[in-house]
């Protein structure tokens, strides 16, 4: 692996655990595991970023848990790395294309604000959590 691609798994896997609190009782969780490289998880991690409501309820989430059908129809071939995000509630998944740690944490974030905007909810930050601290 290229020197800065494993600095960006680095950097990300210093997520692990964190838990970002929001107004109203929003909140973001990640987890972040290496894992040995395969076609499904090629990027050596398995990862998953995800928004709650105040109830728990996931709204948003980017993961590679699971293989996804693809967008647009049956005759579409099935993409072979696991990398999807659920874009709402009920959303069981469409692919999303990795391109570095970094891209993905900022696409999150980017879907994090949008989401939590359409819901009149400040997108700023009012706590992190880590699961060091109970």
């Amino acid at each position: 692996m290229e020197p800065h691609l494993e600095a960006e798994l680095v950097w990300l896997l210093d997520f692990d655990g964190a838990i970002y609190l929001f107004e109203e009782g929003y909140w973001v969780k990640i987890v972040v595991n290496r894992t040995q490289p395969t076609p499904r998880q090629p990027h050596g991690i398995s990862y998953s970023l995800t928004l709650h409501d105040p109830e728990g309820r996931r709204l948003l989430g980017y993961d590679n848990a699971h293989p996804v059908k693809p967008q647009g129809g049956r005759h579409r071939a099935r993409p072979v790395a696991n990398d999807h995000w659920h874009r709402t509630e009920g959303d069981e998944g469409r692919p999303y294309e990795f391109r570095s740690a970094f891209d993905l944490v900022q696409d999150f974030l980017d879907e994090v604000e949008r989401t939590l905007g359409a819901r009149g909810v400040s997108a700023l930050m009012l706590e992190r959590k880590d699961k060091s601290d109970g």
